[in-house]
This record gives structure tokens, C-alpha cells and sequence, in this order.
């Protein structure tokens, strides 16, 4: 008997000497901070889990022998190791992960900023859309940026014309005015181009769009009380890059385009060139078109040269041409008569010369002077009733921007000129002079809180036939980043904003200004705003990583400039109450292998008009917006996405409320021979449009009036083509 429980003694020692301890103490290998979250497994066993708040994390029970150890953790390379055990007890094992190539590839430097940082140690909230989405965008709409916007959360591409096209963009449910649009940081887009802007921008040309949601004025002045949207084009590297695309829809459009860029030495090149055509189409066969017959030309050439690595001068010209034909079909087709009479005719014509001068100093400090003069002639024709008129915009900064180890330091100052003159009457001449200076300090206070303050100064003249007036601002802003921890971080941003007035805005574009009345005795609005978000990503399993971001804004508007009208005539007010825009954005994303991404984002707006009485919701403004989109992708080969959009009810300017509705739209691309790239989309397959539940045009047929657009007017639409890259 003492033989048998000695034999089981032993056995016993065997096995409990055969179960071992692993502790583990997870870093990061440049900061040293204990990383959270990590995804801790020995392989080929049950033992996995998550580090604790000590980046700590302890295994019992590990059998012995040679065990591999994976860990798998967000913007961190996979790494793994073999320990044999038995190993000596109480030894704690300490691992360093290193961030991973990918996550360096997503901490693009943002430049709407000017201060060089990534977007994760940058206190702005900033979006940025990169080069990856912005082709996948070209493939669905290859002439305009606006499907870009249009499928991003919190952003609403807003069409004001039903027959020709014409569409504004808005920002968190504010008028397309609030928003200020920049390419490259030139502000050459509002006013009397603002209805045109977002539909002569190619994407074919950018490398990214940051979108700043909430006040920025501080860098950018008037007209970023919604946000500001920066689209920054490509510059050229030692490596050419040689980009072309041939597209074809069923709607009769044709896009040829080209980009070409290269750096050799100390002189650097870059040109875009694209020809859209576009027959007239007529999707429900109401005699009026929904697509207009256009035909648009585009070139921008932009030389370089680099006297030394510390320096660089940029010149550039960007020139379009459009012509667009809405209207009746057999106006269009050359077959007009009595009956069939109503047309909408569009001619531009935009040049814009950009210059830019960048030197670095060796105290890593830098000086940036960047002018801009831009031209936009444009030509409205409708039957018995014309408008035209140019807009010259001149736009000069100087700023200067000190990098230390602790802090960021930006100071200048800037000068816009805004002309416009209307041919033949001259009724809605006017001009403003902008005079602006500015610094903003950003703040390493330590390796988890950035702070970021800025002010503004700005003098402001603006006149036309009726009145002057003069009127100065000052506007602060502050933001806040809190990185809590490497899964969860925080930012809060506050600022003043003001719009001057103008005649330009969505509701007077979709009339083509007949009898709007010049600007007589009004202010500027005002505006103060803010957003808060807090952010969090993990990696779930080994393959799985999710994150969200939660986002929340508020913009109250003071003295918002409002349309009025009486039996003949159209004018605008101050109004004495207020305009306020309040909500969240959700942005999740889970990625699964690198190969499946699925996006989901959704958007409550609550933005009313305190003036109005009874009603004060915002036209054509839904509360509730769903994107989703699920895009399967193996790099340099095959690409594919399924995408669905939700809108909630809106209310018409009559007050009517429009029904919901949802659109979806599939992509695939396939890439052969390494250069060349198919691609075929089914753009709102559902064929979800305005004309299913209503005509958008009313009778007299000869002289229609138009419902407010709410939704797509041109229905499914199938498009395809090729890429070439060389």
C-alpha cells in the first residue's frame, strides 16, 4: 500500500512541476508605456486574454515544453516569441511592441493645421479622407469630388437645381455658406462660384481631403462657421507617378482624364488634364432632363523647383470650362417651340494662378507665403431672363511657425480681395476687403494632453451700391486632446466664427437670382460653436480590430442673414433669433485580416431656426442619416464594396415632410497585368429617386416652376472604365 501512494505522490509532483506561470509586462518599445488591451495568446492551447491596466497579464497552467506566444494589439506590428518551459519561476517576461508600418501609412501629416503633426497628436478634431478611398470614389463619379462628400458622415451634398445639377455642400445640417472650401489652403470657391465649386473639383489630382468639423476660423477667417473642407492635391516625388482613367456610364457620360508628376533634381512637375461630355437624359420621361447635356475641360499644370532641400517655390494654373443644358429634351435637341420652351443654360469659366514660397530653417522652424488670384466668369440663361457676372477673389498669407520640442507656434497674416460685378444692370455689384492676422500655440504639456488656443483679428470692409459698412472681429479658439490611455483618447475644441453677407447662398442659386434685391443695411453673422469627441480601439481577436468614434457638436448662428419676399421681389434680413445646429456623429470600423472593412456611421442633426414661427426645423435637413459601407480588398488585385445610405424625413420649404428612403450602390475592381485596373459600379441600384413618389417639375410646361430636390433625381446608374498606373 505505502508503494501505490508513493508511486501517486510522484505522479502528483510530476504533474503539478509539469504546470507552470507565465507573467508577462507588455511596452511600448519607444515610449516605454505599459500598452492595454494587448491580445495575449500561447498558441495551439486555450490560454489567450487581454493586458491589464499595468500592461500586465499572467497565464497558470502552461504545460511544459516550447510554447509560442502571439501578440496581436491596433497599430502594432504581430509579434511573437517561443519560451520553453520549465523556465524559472517568478521571472517576469518583458515584451516591447513596435508600431506597425500600417498605422505609420494611416498618421498622415495633416496640413489644414500647418503645424506638421499626425493626426493623433493634433488637438483639432480632423478627418481624413486618404488616396485609397479618394480612387475608390473616382471609380463612382471620376468627373467632381462631390460623391466623395456625399458619402461621408455628418457631410450632405445638397443639389439646387433639378435640371442642371448645380449642388452645395453642407457641413452638421448648416447652409452651404457656413462652409468654407480650400484647395491646397487657397479659399477660391465662395460666393458667386459656390454653387458650382464642389462639381469643377477632380479627385483624380489628390492625395488627401481633411475635413474640419465645428469653428475654424482662426486659421482660415469668414465663412468657416460650419467647418472647412481642404483638398490637397499630390506633389511630385523622385519616383513619376502617371495616372489615367477612361470612364463610361449608361447615362451617356464620358470622363478621360490624366495625371502626371515627377521630381528630378531640383525641379519638379505636375499636370492634370480631364474632359467630361455629358448627353442630356431624362430619367422618367417627363420631357426634362435630369442630367444636363455639358461638356467640361480642366487643366492644371504646377511647376516646382527646389533651390535646396530647405527651400521650395511652387507656381500654378488651374483653368475649367463648362457648358451645361438642362431643360426641356426638345429645347436641348435643337426642337424648341411654343410648348416646349423652358431651358437652363450654364457657362464658366475659371482660372486660378496659385504661388507658393516654403523655406525651412535649421531651427526646424519655417516661413510660408502663399498668393492666389482667381477669376470666375459665369453665364445663367433661362427663357426671357439672363444673368451674368464676374468674380475676381485675390488671396495673400504669410505665416511664419516655430517647432519646439514642447510646443508649436504659428503666427501671420493675410489679405482677400472679393470682387463681384454683374454685366448689364450692375444691381448686385459688391466687394469686401478682408485684413487678418493670426497666431495659434499648440502645446505638449505632456505625452497624453496636447493643448491647442488660437486668435484672430480681422478687419472687414464690404459695400455695394446700397451701403458700406466696416466691421472688426476677434476670434478665439481652443482645442484639447487627452490621450488616456493607447485605447481611449479625447478631444474638445471651441471658437467664434462670422459669415459677411451675400446674395449667394442655395436658396437664391436654385432661382437663378431673378429679382433678388442688392444687400441694403445688414451685418455679419456670428456664430460660436464646438464638438467633443472621445475615441476607442482594440483589437477583439488576433484578426479583428474595431474602433469607434463618438462625436458630438453644437453652432448657435447670431443675426443668421434670411430670404424674404414679397409679392415681386426676393431681400434679405437679419433675423433676430438664432440659428442652432445641434447632434452627434457614430463612426465604427471593423477590420477583419486587413481584407474585410466594414464602416458604419450614423448622424443626428437637430438644427432649427429660432426665428421662424411654428416650424422651426431647417429645410431639406434630415434628423436621422445611416452610412454603411462593407468593401472586401486584396491590395493590387481585387476590390470590391457593397455601400447602403439612410435618410431619415425632411421638411420642404412649404413645410411638407418628404418620405425616408434608402440607396445602395456595388463596386468592383480588378486589377491585371499590375498597371491596369477594371472597374464597374451600380450606383443606387434600387433606382431611389425623387420622381417615384412625385414629379419634381410642375406644370405650365412652357414655363415650369420646380419642387425643392431631396433626394437623387437621375436614379440607378451604372458606370465602368479603366486605370491606368505607371
Amino acid at each position: 500500500m505505502t508503494k501505490y501512494i508513493f508511486i501517486l505522490a510522484m505522479l502528483m509532483c510530476s504533474f503539478a512541476y509539469s504546470q507552470n506561470t507565465l507573467k508577462v509586462i507588455v511596452k511600448d518599445n519607444k515610449t516605454q508605456k505599459e500598452l492595454i488591451g494587448v491580445s495575449v495568446q500561447i498558441q495551439n492551447t486555450k490560454l489567450s486574454g487581454i493586458t491589464d491596466e499595468n500592461g500586465a497579464i499572467e497565464f497558470n497552467s502552461v504545460e511544459n515544453g516550447d510554447q509560442k506566444i502571439i501578440f496581436n494589439f491596433l497599430g502594432y506590428e504581430e509579434f511573437s516569441l517561443n519560451v520553453i518551459f520549465p523556465k524559472q519561476n517568478g521571472k517576469i517576461l518583458k515584451v516591447q511592441l513596435i508600431t506597425s508600418e500600417e498605422e505609420e501609412l494611416d498618421e498622415v501629416v495633416v496640413q489644414s493645421t500647418r503645424t506638421s503633426r499626425t493626426i493623433r497628436n493634433t488637438p483639432t478634431r480632423i478627418e481624413s479622407i486618404d488616396a485609397e478611398e479618394l480612387d475608390e470614389k473616382a471609380n463612382m463619379k471620376p468627373a467632381n469630388v462631390s460623391m466623395v462628400l456625399h458619402e461621408s458622415t455628418g457631410l450632405q451634398v445638397q443639389q439646387t437645381s433639378a435640371t442642371s445639377g448645380n449642388a452645395s455642400i453642407r457641413v452638421q445640417g448648416l447652409d452651404g455658406r457656413y462652409t468654407q472650401l480650400l484647395k491646397d489652403g487657397y479659399a477660391n470657391f465662395g460666393n458667386f462660384a459656390s454653387g458650382l465649386s464642389i462639381l469643377e473639383i477632380p479627385p483624380l489630382d489628390l492625395q488627401q481631403v481633411e475635413v474640419i468639423k465645428g469653428p475654424s476660423s482662426t486659421l482660415y477667417g469668414g465663412g468657416a462657421i460650419a467647418g472647412v473642407i481642404n483638398f490637397i492635391s499630390k506633389t511630385p516625388k523622385e519616383k513619376g507617378e502617371y495616372n489615367f482613367i477612361l470612364n463610361q456610364s449608361n447615362i451617356t457620360q464620358t470622363n478621360i482624364g490624366g495625371y502626371a508628376s515627377q521630381r528630378k533634381g531640383k525641379f519638379g512637375y505636375s499636370i492634370l488634364g480631364l474632359v467630361n461630355f455629358q448627353k442630356a437624359f431624362d430619367v422618367d420621361d417627363d420631357d426634362f432632363s435630369e442630367t444636363p447635356k455639358s461638356h467640361n475641360f480642366t487643366i492644371n499644370p504646377r511647376l516646382f523647383y527646389y533651390p535646396s532641400e530647405n527651400l521650395s517655390f511652387m507656381l500654378g494654373n488651374s483653368f475649367t470650362k463648362t457648358n451645361m443644358e438642362g431643360g426641356d429634351m426638345h429645347v436641348i435637341a435643337g426642337d424648341a417651340n411654343l410648348y416646349h420652351a423652358y431651358f437652363e443654360e450654364n457657362k464658366t469659366f475659371r482660372n486660378t494662378t496659385t504661388f507658393e514660397l516654403d523655406k525651412k530653417f535649421e531651427s526646424q522652424s519655417s516661413f510660408k507665403l502663399k498668393q492666389s488670384l482667381s477669376f470666375f466668369d459665369r453665364v445663367i440663361n433661362i427663357p426671357d431672363y439672363e444673368f451674368s457676372g464676374i468674380n475676381v477673389n485675390a488671396f495673400t498669407d504669410a505665416s511664419y511657425v516655430i517647432n519646439k520640442e514642447k510646443y508649436t507656434l504659428i503666427s501671420g497674416a493675410n489679405f482677400v480681395y472679393d470682387n463681384f460685378e454683374q454685366r448689364n444692370s450692375g444691381v448686385l455689384d459688391a466687394k469686401s476687403f478682408t485684413t487678418g492676422m493670426y497666431v495659434q500655440h499648440t502645446w505638449d504639456v505632456s505625452e497624453t494632453i496636447k493643448l491647442e488656443n488660437g486668435l484672430r483679428f480681422d478687419n472687414v470692409s464690404y459695400s455695394n451700391n446700397n451701403f458700406s459698412k466696416n466691421q472688426t472681429f476677434f476670434l478665439p479658439k481652443i482645442s484639447a486632446l487627452f490621450k488616456i490611455n493607447s485605447q481611449w483618447s479625447s478631444r474638445i475644441g471651441a471658437g467664434l466664427g462670422y459669415k459677411i453677407p451675400t446674395v449667394f447662398t442655395e436658396q437664391t442659386e436654385s432661382v437663378q437670382y431673378q429679382n433678388v434685391l442688392a444687400l441694403q443695411n445688414v451685418k455679419a453673422e456670428k456664430s460660436i460653436g464646438g464638438t467633443a469627441d472621445i475615441n476607442y480601439k482594440v483589437n477583439i481577436l488576433s484578426d479583428l480590430k474595431f474602433s469607434v468614434n463618438q462625436m458630438f457638436f453644437i453652432t448657435k448662428i447670431s443675426k443668421p442673414l434670411v430670404l424674404e419676399n414679397d409679392a415681386v421681389y426676393s431681400f434679405f434680413v437679419n433675423a433676430s433669433d438664432p440659428v442652432l445646429s445641434k447632434g452627434f456623429e457614430t463612426n465604427i470600423k471593423l477590420i477583419f485580416r486587413e481584407d474585410f472593412k466594414l464602416f458604419a456611421g450614423y448622424t443626428f442633426t437637430d438644427a432649427t431656426a429660432k426665428y421662424l414661427k411654428g416650424n422651426q426645423f431647417l429645410p431639406l435637413l434630415p434628423n436621422n442619416k445611416v452610412n454603411l459601407a462593407l468593401i472586401y480588398e486584396k491590395e493590387n488585385n481585387f476590390k470590391m464594396g457593397l455601400e447602403g445610405y439612410f435618410t431619415d424625413e425632411q421638411f420642404l420649404y412649404d413645410g411638407t415632410k418628404t418620405p425616408t428612403y434608402w440607396e445602395f450602390g456595388f463596386m468592383v475592381e480588378k486589377t491585371l497585368w499590375r498597371n491596369f485596373a477594371f472597374f464597374i459600379n451600380f450606383e443606387n441600384f434600387t433606382d431611389t429617386r425623387q420622381s417615384n413618389y412625385k414629379r419634381v417639375v410642375n406644370d405650365p410646361h412652357n414655363k415650369p416652376t420646380f419642387d425643392d430636390i431631396w433626394t437623387h433625381t437621375e436614379g440607378f446608374t451604372i458606370n465602368g472604365g479603366v486605370k491606368i498606373k505607371l
